[in-house]
């Protein structure tokens, strides 16, 4: 019996909109891919956020759902740059 696997997607514009990165483990730099983040779906597990590089920063806990934008998971700005499975 197989788990799904956990998945969250970064997408740079707000409205799941742009260029869009996904992910299903943890990352510890995420500018490569996506340049800024301002709406977020998670598929599934619950995963940290962090606004810097190698998990530092502030931190935003999200769980399964949808943000349509940084607003919505109490974002101070569009930069998450990292992220764990927790």
């Amino acid at each position: 019996l197989s788990s799904p696997s956990l998945q969250i997607t970064f997408y740079e514009d707000r409205g799941f909109q742009g260029r869009h990165y996904e992910c299903s483990s943890d990352h510890a730099n995420l500018q490569p891919y996506v340049g800024r983040c301002n709406s977020i779906r998670v598929d599934s597990g619950c995963w940290m956020l962090y606004e810097q590089p190698n998990f530092s920063g502030c931190q935003y806990f999200l769980r399964r759902g949808d943000y349509p934008d940084y607003q919505q998971w109490m974002g101070l700005s569009d930069s998450i740059r990292s992220c764990r499975l927790i």
